[in-house]
């Protein structure tokens, strides 16, 4: 080691317990400062250790993945990573370990043995480390920056984070499907998708979730909880992302842009449901008669054709619909509201469809065209019907005679010849 190097990093000093964070009992104990990073250390031996990660001095390297490490210690630990060994185990639920100091922390969470109290809050501790992490909640401070964006955390963990994402690095990979993570935590809740594991259970109604997170929000189900509000309109959410989605239609900001057509939205989900009236997929599937939806919403509204489930009444009449959509076209025409007006022709419709059919007649625009002979249409409807020609396709049938036809019309039309024999 470069003890000219050591000796430059390192100087002697006295702890003013009024403004140290450690509780120090002697009021001119020694200690070891590294003048590189400031931290400073009680024994010399733990300095010189220290030092390593400033010199980058890794001497100690992994035969099976090449990894290398400053102290021969951390590479017997990684070492066990790799031989699946777990040598510590727990005398009380049975669990193992890879490492002895994650099986004292283990060992602690059953005795609940917390020796480390803060004094500005009392919050106890198992572990000094999490004490000295967490009295930077009240000091604020930051010791760790980074040097591309200069952003401060209180933490090292969460910087180390930060850094992957400017280095895109991602580092543990999944044997199955092989897609990578930037911290070992999400890949141990991918595997989940594997394995089903569902750890985190409901107390109330036993659901399971793969996630803590999963659970935490599910319960405000049950419990009503909405932590989030909107400093604006003061209303509320239970879930912290759709407070930033609402807080959009304030600010009116539309991030997610599709680069189809250019149109902008404001939601990530909606911009994936507008994708898919460009590439036509349909995810969603019927399994009763096997048609496609570009929307989940969409295959719910369709499975009532096939029970005959009309959930939705209208309280004036009585009269059922299948989705609420429909039921509130249909409330319009008790209310006689016709809430869309046409400049061209003052004519006013209830129901924004109808306002827009009714416009493409004066603008002439025919903005659904075939494929096959190019022919326009005002309506999707009308393309659709048209297509027929071309499949050759009838879908309604006569129940007398069988005959087949394109249109429904045209199916009503022919009945009135046996109506009338």
């Amino acid at each position: 080691m470069n003890e000219a190097y050591l000796k430059s990093d390192l100087h002697v000093g006295t702890v003013d317990t009024n403004k140290t964070v450690e509780n120090i009992n002697d009021s001119n104990k020694r200690y070891f400062v590294s003048n590189t990073c400031g931290q400073r250390f009680d024994e010399k031996h733990l300095l010189k250790k220290h030092f390593q990660a400033h010199t980058e001095l890794k001497q100690y390297s992994c035969d099976v993945c090449h990894g290398d490490f400053s102290q021969k210690v951390n590479l017997n630990d990684h070492l066990r990573t790799h031989a699946k060994e777990k040598s510590y185990s727990c005398d009380a639920c049975g669990k193992t370990f890879s490492h002895k100091s994650a099986f004292n922390r283990h060992i602690r969470a059953h005795t609940e043995e917390k020796r480390f109290s803060c004094d500005e809050c009392h919050k106890t501790f198992f572990l000094k480390d999490h004490l000295k992490v967490h009295l930077r909640v009240h000091t604020n401070e930051k010791p760790y920056s980074c040097d591309v964006c200069h952003k401060s955390f209180s933490q090292k963990g969460a910087f180390n984070r930060h850094i992957r994402a400017h280095t895109k690095e991602k580092r543990f990979s999944c044997d199955e499907c092989h897609e990578t993570f930037f911290l070992k935590y999400y890949l141990k809740v991918h595997l989940r998708v594997h394995t089903n594991e569902k750890p985190y259970s409901c107390d109330v109604c036993h659901k399971s979730f793969s996630q803590k997170g999963s659970l935490i929000k599910h319960l405000r189900i049950h419990t009503k909880e909405k932590p989030y509000s909107c400093d604006v309109c003061h209303k509320s959410f239970s879930e912290k992302g759709n407070l930033n989605q609402h807080l959009r239609s304030h600010t009116n900001e539309k991030p997610f842009s599709c680069d189809f057509c250019y149109k902008d939205f404001s939601q990530l989900n909606s911009l994936k449901r507008h994708l898919r009236t460009h590439t036509n997929e349909k995810p969603f599937s019927c399994d009763v008669c096997h048609k496609g939806f570009s929307q989940k919403s969409h295959l719910n509204g369709h499975l009532r054709i096939h029970t005959n489930e009309k959930s939705y009444s209208c309280d004036v009449c009585q009269k059922s619909f299948s989705q609420k959509v429909n039921l509130n076209y249909h409330l319009r025409t008790h209310a006689k509201e016709k809430s869309y007006s046409c400049d061209a022709c003052g004519r006013t419709f209830s129901h924004k469809s109808a306002f827009n059919r009714h416009i493409r007649a004066h603008t002439k625009e025919k903005r659904f065209s075939c494929d096959e002979c190019h022919e326009t249409f005002f309506l999707k409807y009308y393309l659709k019907v048209h297509l027929r020609v071309h499949t050759n396709e009838k879908p309604y049938s006569c129940d007398v005679c069988h005959k087949n036809f394109f249109q429904k019309s045209h199916l009503n039309r022919h009945l009135g010849i046996h109506t009338n024999k």
